[in-house]
């Protein structure tokens, strides 16, 4: 989670809420709590910014808030932001008597500076986040050990996820430009939430650290023959950026923006590898923040209630959530003092009814950081330990790191893939099917850990497994791929080769061939598997008219053709006016 993580996380980047942690190199120890993040100095100047401003929630009934919104305006406050729809408005103030006046109001029900810093003068007049210049990859795209860990690679011989299936990595922003995320990305439905009300000029979105890109890549990075994969690289990706410049922090008011967004613009799924700061823990009997925990639980239940299931990183300071005693790292935006807590105060957005709570695992083990907690995390995932999770960086780089962050992705990713493979399923159902298919792990000799094999504080229902997702027992035989692109122009004819080895005998009379080739006319195209000995069998021809795209599995009887050799993908264009290429394709012996 950002702030605890961001805490624990990116030396990349400055210190936040994130769940992620610093990159990491092989020999790198595991990752520990950060020093907390100062507010950030306000990076433009505004005539309507003054210091000492301070940012509310202002929770009253839904619907119609205008009576509230006049009442802001008349004691000493501006409405910088109104969500009517669940009741909450974001104010700003100067005043220190704000919130005592605004809680004897007349259909106020609750009133929480969720800052104890200024809102810097940059939420008057945001700057757009850098575009940095792209570095480019060479062809490879080795699969990562944290995909075949939960055996997304081969999920993908069944399908790689559906285009029509949105994501929003509500993060440190996204960078779109990116060569593994550009082709997913989804410039329409992303926006800046940044200070609590949606920015959605060009750019808006992309990332002020580096976090967001790279849970992003774990996501969905493209299945396009270099760089890395995603668990769902066939889904679409959209950027809601809430954390602010400066310092990466996630007030509440931005978390309450990107639920709001999600909700109304159709997301499935959203990864929330981050803790709404500047508390670890918001407490109830804090009148500040039991505002804080209404306004985002509302904004959730919104979000739930358009379709959207929200997925959250457990934290990274190593804590049992079910047993909660002290925190020594609130608030982040100015000094943190030790407090003591209870299980009534919650870790948000993670520990609210309805999301999904993700703890960290190494190989086989717990993460050393990943907090747990019985009945709080519901599901496990690879999060990286010494060596930490590859994926995307600005910039078209990438690179290594751990944390809860790095595991949260996983099981969005898995969750993209239920909802693809089941079109109409609701956020409680994903809820059901994301447990329902998770692989038991035991606890180990550890007290800490309480619960059965079935369910624990550790590993809560067990680790996602991607294979079991889409429906599909393991590949009886071996698997081979080529992923690199190869382009079809008209009337010309490409093949793509596959050297197999290491098989017995013949192949198979129920080969599976996957192929997965982007075109927009698939009507054009004859497309053949032609065997180590020149045999061709047709798998598709002609056919489609003028639909785009061939992404399916072929059964083949090639039970007459020697396995060993090199195999091949023929395509065919039989007519001008539209190109593509092979994206990758596999066979399953």
């Amino acid at each position: 989670m950002l702030a605890a993580a961001l805490g624990a996380a990116l030396t990349l980047g400055a210190p936040a809420a994130l769940a992620g942690t610093a990159p990491v190199s092989p020999s790198a120890p595991a990752p520990a709590p950060a020093a907390p993040a100062q507010a950030a100095a306000p990076t433009s100047q505004s005539a309507t910014w003054v210091a000492g401003t301070r940012a509310y929630l202002v929770i009253t009934a839904a619907g119609d808030t205008s009576a509230v919104r006049s009442a802001v305006a008349a004691n000493g406050g501006t409405v910088f932001a109104h969500y009517d729809a669940i009741g909450v408005i974001v104010a700003h103030s100067a005043s220190g008597s704000f919130a005592t006046t605004m809680r004897g109001v007349s259909g106020v029900q609750q009133v929480g500076a969720t800052r104890t810093s200024d809102v810097p003068a940059d939420a008057y007049n945001p700057a757009l986040p850098a575009n940095p210049s792209q570095s480019t990859t060479p062809s490879g795209e080795p699969v990562r050990v944290d995909m075949t860990q939960i055996k997304a690679d081969q999920a993908w011989a069944v399908t790689t996820g559906s285009a029509g299936v949105k994501v929003g990595i509500l993060d440190t922003g996204v960078d779109d430009q990116h060569q593994d995320l550009a082709p997913n990305f989804n410039a329409a439905d992303s926006a800046s939430c940044a200070y609590g009300k949606a920015d959605t000029r060009a750019g808006s979105w992309r990332d002020v650290g580096t976090h967001g890109t790279h849970v992003a890549g774990t996501v969905a990075a493209a299945k396009n023959g270099k760089g890395v994969i995603g668990v769902a690289p066939g889904v679409k990706i959209s950027s809601v950026r809430i954390a602010e410049p400066g310092s990466s922090l996630f007030f509440a008011e931005n978390t309450v923006c990107g639920f709001m967004w999600a909700g109304d613009h159709g997301f499935q799924v959203t990864n929330n590898s981050y803790y709404t700061d500047p508390w670890q823990f918001n407490c109830p009997d804090n009148a500040d923040q039991a505002a804080i925990i209404e306004g985002v639980k509302r904004a959730q239940e919104y979000a739930e209630s358009k379709g959207s299931l929200q997925v959250a990183a457990a934290g990274n300071s190593n804590l049992d959530l079910a047993n909660k005693t002290t925190d020594t790292e609130s608030p982040n935006d100015s000094t943190p003092v030790t407090r003591t807590i209870t299980n009534a105060c919650l870790d948000i957005p993670t520990e609210l009814p309805g999301v999904v709570t993700v703890s960290a695992m190494g190989t086989t083990a717990k993460a050393s950081y990943s907090n747990y907690g019985l009945n709080v995390v519901d599901i496990t995932a690879p999060g990286g330990d010494a060596t930490g999770i590859y994926s995307t960086l600005p910039g078209g780089k990438y690179g290594s790191m751990s944390g809860t962050s790095m595991a949260s992705p996983h099981v969005a990713g898995v969750a993209a893939l239920l909802a693809s493979t089941n079109p109409g399923i609701t956020p409680a159902q994903l809820r059901d099917k994301l447990a329902t298919q998770a692989n038991d792990v035991a606890c180990p000799s550890d007290s800490r850990c309480k619960g059965t094999t079935a369910k624990n504080g550790f590993f809560g229902e067990g680790q996602v497994d991607a294979l079991k997702a889409v429906g599909a027992t393991p590949p009886p035989g071996k698997y081979f791929e080529n992923a690199g692109d190869f382009a079809i122009g008209d009337n010309t004819t490409v093949e793509s080769p596959i050297a197999v080895s290491g098989v017995t005998g013949n192949a198979p009379a129920t080969l599976k061939v996957g192929v997965n080739i982007v075109h927009t006319y698939t009507g054009d195209l004859k497309v053949d598997l032609i065997a180590p000995d020149g045999t061709a069998y047709t798998v598709h021809n002609r056919a489609g008219g003028s639909a785009d795209n061939i992404n399916r599995v072929f059964t083949v009887n090639a039970s007459s053709e020697v396995a060993n050799g090199t195999w091949k993908l023929r395509v065919n264009d039989n007519a001008g006016g539209d190109t593509g290429k092979i994206d990758s394709w596999n066979l399953t012996f």
